[in-house]
């Protein structure tokens, strides 16, 4: 979060970055997702008039995040993955934020079709965010 608004000048290189992160399992612990997650949240903050158009990629790769640590049966402590929803949660929430709303139209049938509990929380939460 150092970088601020200088953080757009590397935006394309670190979405990757964030992406190749948010797709793997560290171990019990996710410390690797759990800080990829904390760097998405200042990026979205700091670059957020960008966050439109990287939004089908952002939103596809949170989802999938959501849907994987609910799923994985690994050694992960349920405290970890509480972190890891939340933060995850957070982010959708900050980036409809940037994007007027458009996150919770493209969840809205999402929702009610979940039929996980803890994944429909975390789309619930979005949903009544303001």
């Amino acid at each position: 979060c150092r970088l601020g608004i200088l953080i757009v000048r590397h935006l394309k290189r670190l979405e990757r970055v964030i992406l190749g992160y948010l797709e793997v399992s560290d171990g019990p612990e996710e410390e690797a997702r759990l800080a990829i997650l904390e760097t998405l949240q200042c990026t979205i903050e700091h670059a957020w008039p960008r966050m439109p158009c990287r939004l089908p990629v952002l939103l596809r790769a949170l989802l999938r995040l959501l849907w994987d640590v609910h799923t994985e049966r690994g050694p992960t402590a349920e405290p970890v993955r509480a972190a890891l929803l939340a933060r995850a949660t957070q982010c959708l929430i900050l980036l409809d934020h940037c994007c007027q709303g458009h996150v919770k139209v493209l969840l809205e049938g999402l929702h009610s079709s979940c039929g996980e509990n803890r994944v429909r929380e975390c789309l619930r939460k979005v949903q009544e965010s303001t």
